[in-house]
């Protein structure tokens, strides 16, 4: 392919880059972000009635940049979707990658397989620095998409792991999805009836649920058990998986992002920080472990969490520039021409002629 703009469906983005490779890319970015060489702004949700005079239905639009110079990556993710009643269209998501050596447009990146992928592969980031090498029992909440990304990712980084307990609320989607395990990476994966059961004896959780209230209840951690929960909710969105007590058990509390954390006071943050049970100066981020300020896990008996609150604009223009080198290499996606987006030259100088 030549060097026009790269559009890559869902489908073209699949197996372009492999969990691993995906783990290293965020770790790079990570680090970077860590050392002033990145940058992000907090993502922002811009919503829109639909009806006049009602608060919902809504159109929101979900906006979140970063830049990465060390990958050649700039860009922002925007995806759209109603809330409320409506259900006039699928939601979409997109990435849109730019050199920024350059200024031109790589690509433009569709998010669905994309998010599974950058998620799983940041809770597998925190669990390489929070989790105990010598995990041998995982638990895991949660049968869908996100709960196979966050399985791929946990097992690439802790490949000594030789049981997964699932749980979810249907047991045919469990037992399906505990086949899926075993088939897929050759662990022993057995369904649980409750979550409890999935905690309880497990030394790593890992949680990826659409839950309203919580699912995971902190008096049923082992010592020494490392804890990964997905939810990232806006301010005034009360779902959460783990309750307050995983805060006050804690001895290690982790997030992506501490900025978007306290701009947006997720329930499972907010909460036990309202409480006394957790302060903001003990919530460290993903950030501090890939450049060595802070260590991560101190022994075999602390209980570590990492809030994996947030997607970050590093995340998504990291792993989708790497996919759109990879899908050129391959002759894989759609390619437009650059002039489509391009700035004419003459709307470029500084004073143009009348």
């Amino acid at each position: 392919m030549g060097k026009g703009v790269l559009v890559l469906s869902g489908e073209d983005t699949r197996g372009l880059v492999s969990m691993p490779e995906a783990i290293g890319l965020m770790e790079d970015a990570y680090a970077e972000l860590g050392h002033g060489r990145a940058q992000v702004v907090n993502r922002e949700w811009l919503r829109v009635a639909l009806a006049p005079g009602d608060a919902q239905p809504q159109f929101v639009l979900n906006v979140i940049p970063g830049a990465v110079p060390a990958h050649g990556a700039a860009g922002i993710r925007l995806s759209a979707r109603h809330a409320g009643a409506s259900n006039a269209g699928a939601p979409s998501g997109f990435v849109l990658v730019w050199d920024p050596r350059t200024l031109e447009l790589l690509g433009i990146v569709h998010d669905d397989v994309v998010s599974p992928l950058r998620v799983g592969a940041t809770s597998a980031l925190g669990a390489k620095y929070l989790c105990r090498t010598d995990v041998r029992v995982a638990g895991l909440v949660g049968s869908g998409r996100q709960a196979a990304g966050q399985i791929a990712g946990l097992l690439a980084i802790r490949p000594g792991i030789r049981e997964v307990k699932v749980y979810s609320r249907q047991p045919q989607r469990r037992e399906r999805f505990a086949a899926w395990v075993r088939r897929t990476f050759g662990v022993e994966a057995v369904a649980v009836d409750s979550a409890e059961r999935c905690v309880r004896g497990s030394e790593v959780v890992f949680t990826a649920t659409s839950a309203a209230r919580p699912v995971v209840e902190g008096r049923w951690l082992e010592p020494g058990v490392h804890v990964c929960g997905m939810i990232g909710t806006p301010r005034g969105d009360p779902r959460r998986e783990l309750d307050d007590d995983v805060a006050r058990r804690a001895d290690v509390v982790v997030v992506n992002s501490v900025a978007q954390a306290r701009a947006d006071e997720p329930a499972e943050l907010a909460s036990p920080v309202a409480q006394g049970l957790l302060t903001w100066e003990r919530v460290r981020e993903l950030a501090d472990l890939c450049t060595g300020r802070i260590t991560g896990r101190a022994n075999h008996r602390q209980i570590t969490w990492h809030n994996n609150n947030a997607g970050m604009g590093v995340q998504f223009v990291s792993l989708c520039r790497r996919m759109i080198d990879v899908a050129r290499e391959k002759g894989i996606g759609t390619e437009l021409p650059a002039h489509l987006f391009a700035t004419p030259a003459q709307a470029r100088e500084d004073h143009p002629a009348s």
